[in-house]
């Protein structure tokens, strides 16, 4: 299962494949003016507000808090257990858009603690792959599924630079892939940059985890800070653990004879494949800075997420996201 913040697609992350970032800024053919410039700016802020907000009631309105259960397309359950919120489609893609993000069919939704002590976000996505032969699970090559890694976030960055969004860069692995075969699990982890970002600006984590079933894979991508990492991915395991694959659904139900197998393996999962398919996510800081006025209004439950993130990017003091 995967959370992105956003990749493909934070949160990533979940992005799709793209990462929180903000827009660029307008441009033009011809010399802009100041005062041009300066009403074009202004128009592109308050419809990027509008966007914000009306994403943010979006979510408020349709969030569904645990214990329950959760039906992920025809495939599988999620039993969000008490003190995780669930963000639905459609509010879910709406509000990854008013991130800067380009979700497709493939989201499910988006995960919340519902506590504010806590800062991480999940985004859930269904892949219909077929059948994923684990084989190679047996014969991981860590170095060169990295650098598929790196090799696929330079494809999206392409891009990203092309749609206006900050370029990534990975950093170290946080956790090299592990496989269980007898759950049909996998996990990796590592860190995300913004390209260019300073020595002291936040180090996302993308904290990825897989169920593999029948006809594809769940993905759980939970994007988190570099210091909370090791309290935080507690959350992705536990829901990774709460998610079961349907009767019929599941890994072991693969019939060769009549099931369509997937073009590639589990190393695929973690290569190249991962940064552009599945995606990376950094924090959202510059969606915050813009935005805070516009949380602090339309905060639901969960949103404390966005909001302590923010505050990492402020002076030390007691400023903050201010209404």
């Amino acid at each position: 299962m995967v959370i992105a913040f956003l990749g493909t697609t934070g949160l990533g992350a979940l992005a799709p494949q793209h990462a929180w970032a903000q827009a660029a800024p307008a441009t033009s053919a011809t010399p802009a003016t100041p005062a041009t410039t300066a009403t074009s700016a202004t128009s592109a802020t308050s419809q990027r507000e509008a966007e914000a907000e009306a994403a943010l009631r979006a979510v408020k309105a349709s969030q569904i808090a645990g214990p329950t259960d959760i039906a992920l397309r025809d495939q599988a359950t999620l039993k969000l257990p008490a003190g995780y919120l669930w963000v639905p489609e459609p509010a879910a893609s709406q509000l990854m858009r008013a991130m800067g993000n380009h979700p497709d069919e493939r989201l499910l939704g988006l995960v919340f603690p519902q506590s504010d002590d806590e800062g991480w976000m999940a985004v859930a996505r269904y892949e219909p792959s077929g059948h994923i032969p684990e084989d190679d699970a047996e014969h991981w090559d860590i170095d060169g599924l990295y650098k598929g890694l790196q090799e696929g976030t330079e494809a999206t960055n392409e891009e990203r630079r092309q749609k206006g969004f900050a370029e990534l860069a990975i950093g170290d692995w946080v956790e090299k892939p592990t496989y269980d075969a007898a759950t049909h699990r996998l996990v990796w982890s590592l860190s995300v940059r913004h390209k260019g970002a300073a020595a002291d600006a936040p180090t996302s984590i993308n904290y990825n985890t897989y169920a593999l079933g029948r006809e594809g894979y769940v993905t759980l991508n939970l994007i988190t800070d570099l210091k909370d990492i090791a309290q935080d991915k507690r959350h992705a395991q536990a829901l990774l653990s709460a998610l079961s694959f349907g009767e019929g659904k599941r890994y072991a139900d693969f019939n060769a004879s009549t099931d369509k197998v997937a073009e590639y393996g589990l190393a695929a999962l973690v290569g190249g494949l991962a940064a552009k398919k599945i995606g990376l996510f950094a924090l959202a800081a510059g969606f915050l800075a813009k935005f805070a006025k516009v949380i602090a209004v339309a905060a639901f439950g969960g949103w404390a997420v966005f909001k302590r993130f923010f505050k990492r990017d402020k002076p030390q003091g007691p400023q903050g996201p201010q209404a």
